[in-house]
């Protein structure tokens, strides 16, 4: 049975504003403190069909342009310790099924982050459509997921002289999705 687009959303292609899409994330340190961030999207294209079941999503983020506000951690954080971003300069998403769920949609896919490929779920909203002032259609959207950054190779950390790790294995990943309708 085919599921019907949300309200507002028609069928097309829509590429990714990397100047208006943001991915971000925030990781435990020392147990008690969150530290954030942010990565950079390069790409990305949603497209849309005449059901949710012929809909797609892929999306690239640039490794190199992570930004939690210290530069000595964003370079520890590009190094071999964490995710190799000269090895592995992109992080990848490509979706293979969305289902709806309440007002919401799944968004399952492949994340491959580090050079490592994992199945993972997006829990995502449709934020809406509007036409901005140059005439483009865009449609917004929210996502979030939770990782665990060991499953992608992301294994560095330290003892804590108190106990446990400085570096926690939980990480939130949000996003906030601005798109343009190809022509």
């Amino acid at each position: 049975m085919a599921t019907p687009l949300p309200a507002g959303l028609t069928t097309g292609t829509y590429d990714l504003d990397p100047s208006h899409t943001t991915a971000a994330f925030s990781v435990r340190h020392a147990g008690i403190a969150k530290v954030r961030g942010t990565i950079g999207v390069s790409s990305g294209t949603i497209t849309v069909g005449d059901d949710l079941e012929s809909s797609s999503v892929t999306a690239e983020l640039d490794a190199q342009s992570v930004n939690t506000g210290d530069a000595g951690r964003d370079g520890h954080l590009k190094s071999a310790d964490f995710w190799h971003a000269e090895e592995n300069p992109a992080w990848t998403f490509a979706s293979t099924t969305i289902r709806p769920d309440g007002d919401a949609y799944i968004i399952s896919g492949d994340l491959t982050i580090n050079g490592v490929t994992k199945g993972v779920e997006l829990e995502t909203e449709f934020a809406g459509t509007a036409k901005d002032p140059f005439g483009n259609d865009r449609a917004g959207f929210e996502a979030s997921l939770e990782i665990n950054r060991k499953e992608f190779g992301l294994t560095w950390n330290a003892s804590l002289e108190t106990g446990g790790f400085l570096v926690g294995d939980k990480i939130k990943i949000t996003l906030d999705v601005s798109a343009i309708a190809k022509a």
